[in-house]
């Protein structure tokens, strides 16, 4: 008859110590600790590659902005025979480095999402971290596609009905203020178009779920038409509904996206159960 283990604790499984992770493991699925000096100190390294991007990417357009901003004028050419004007003598070099700063904006856009993964990567877990390249490609493919949305379709329908609009006046519209206009649009709905991006990933994170979505749908839609409004220029409903409804559409499609991210989440924890227990 053998002793009773005086440090062994009695209401212990002796079988537990099978279920828990080598120790390598559990160091492994650690997450980093930082300091706020350390995360100030990333958040500034992470600012000055941005800089540094964008000063890249726009002295590359520099030498195609005069093309470029005959594209982006397109859309209210057919509304202004005499072309756009300017008031002060140095508005056309302004405007030819606006021009030259927004195409490097969506140019260098998966490198700025690149950044912005590796300021956020230090607080994820090893198999959260491998999200790295989905998020980039899908990121900056909406995020063109939102300011594609908005050269083809939301700003050319707010062009017309603002014109159409003055129509007992004469348009004397000045190149400066167009292309603020214009740049306010692709921007915004650029970064309206990220949605379903962002709740996949805040869903991937456990944040939020589908269930959680859906219950505050009528705030995120109440949300939406607010920025909405600010992105579009005129009180309308119609072109408020042109930028908002569309970002309804993406706002569900981030439900049905973290439905699914839900759905691999759990499979993972089934498998990895069925792992444990073998």
């Amino acid at each position: 008859m053998s002793l009773p283990d005086p440090h062994k604790d009695p209401h212990k499984d002796p079988a537990d110590h099978r279920a828990l992770p080598p120790a390598s493991d559990q160091g492994a699925e650690e997450l980093a600790r930082m300091s706020l000096l350390e995360h100030l100190e990333e958040l500034r390294k992470r600012l000055l590659f941005v800089v540094i991007t964008l000063f890249v990417g726009f002295a590359a357009c520099v030498a195609f902005a005069k093309p470029i901003y005959r594209l982006l004028a397109r859309p209210i050419e057919p509304y202004l025979p005499d072309g756009l004007s300017f008031l002060r003598v140095t508005d056309p070099f302004l405007v030819y480095m606006k021009v030259a700063l927004l195409a490097a904006v969506f140019v260098t856009s998966p490198i700025l999402l690149y950044q912005l993964w590796r300021f956020v990567a230090p607080g994820l877990y090893r198999r959260e971290k491998r999200m790295a390249a989905p998020f980039i490609f899908f990121g900056s493919m909406f995020f063109l596609g939102g300011g594609l949305f908005g050269y083809f379709i939301a700003f050319p329908l707010a062009v017309r009905f603002l014109i159409e609009l003055g129509g007992d006046f004469q348009p004397v519209i000045t190149v400066d203020a167009y292309l603020n206009f214009l740049i306010v649009v692709l921007l915004g709905l650029g970064v309206m178009f990220e949605l379903p991006i962002v709740i996949f990933m805040l869903a991937t994170l456990g944040v939020v779920t589908p269930r959680f979505l859906m219950r505050h749908f009528r705030w995120a839609v109440l949300l939406i038409f607010f920025l909405a409004a600010l992105i579009t220029p005129t009180p309308d409903v119609f072109n408020m509904c042109v930028v908002a409804l569309p970002t309804i559409g993406l706002y569900l499609l981030g439900v049905a996206a973290a439905a699914m991210a839900q759905a691999f989440k759990r499979r993972r924890q089934r498998r990895e159960a069925a792992a444990a227990s073998a």
